[in-house]
């Protein structure tokens, strides 16, 4: 299902707004719970939430259709400040700065019958809109794209080599387009 044509985004000349449809991809989805820090940044993308749960709604779909889209599924996402998840990239990954997106993959010895916990995401608001504004995107379709790369990465896709690179990057642009969200490596290669 291709969405219709989306407005310019007055906010960045050129540029169009992301325009995430309500469709099947949406149904059957993982249990999605998103915190929204109280942060500044986040207040300027009211769309935040719908974006993050239309854009793993999509991943699920496309990498768990053997589970219902993931329906049996729990994603948890935190959309925070660039501090917070400094200190989170600081203690669990030993590089105490900011970055874009943080997933943390949960342990896989729940029980059987309940709904799987996949795991946490954390985006940083400030990161978000920095690195957005410097590829000449709209913020919600670099929102989009890092929900999407944390929820791969919950599910143990990764890019340390770059054969896996590729292959991870083809599957967020196959998710991506089935939500509207253009290409996000063809202009310029952001590191996630």
């Amino acid at each position: 299902m291709k969405p219709p044509p989306a407005p310019s985004d007055p906010g960045t000349p050129g540029a169009e707004t992301v325009v995430i449809p309500r469709g099947p991809e949406t149904a059957g989805g993982p249990h999605i719970d998103v915190v929204i820090a109280p942060d500044d940044a986040w207040r300027a993308v009211p769309r935040a939430e719908d974006v993050v749960r239309r854009a793993i709604a999509a991943a699920a779909a496309a990498t768990m259709p053997g589970v219902d889209g993931g329906a049996s599924a729990v994603v948890c996402v935190l959309l925070c400040d660039d501090a917070t998840i400094a200190g989170l990239n600081g203690r669990w990954r030993g590089i105490a700065k900011p970055t874009n997106v943080l997933s943390f993959p949960a342990p896989t010895d729940f029980e059987t019958g309940a709904e799987a916990p996949l795991g946490d995401i954390v985006i940083a608001a400030g990161t978000l809109a920095r690195e957005a504004a410097a590829a000449g995107k709209t913020v919600e379709a670099h929102l989009a794209h890092l929900a999407v790369h944390g929820f791969l990465h919950l599910l143990g896709h990764d890019h340390d080599s770059d054969q896996d690179a590729e292959a991870m990057e083809q599957l967020e642009r196959d998710i991506l387009a089935r939500i509207g969200v253009a290409d996000p490596y063809a202009a310029e290669h952001v590191d996630i």
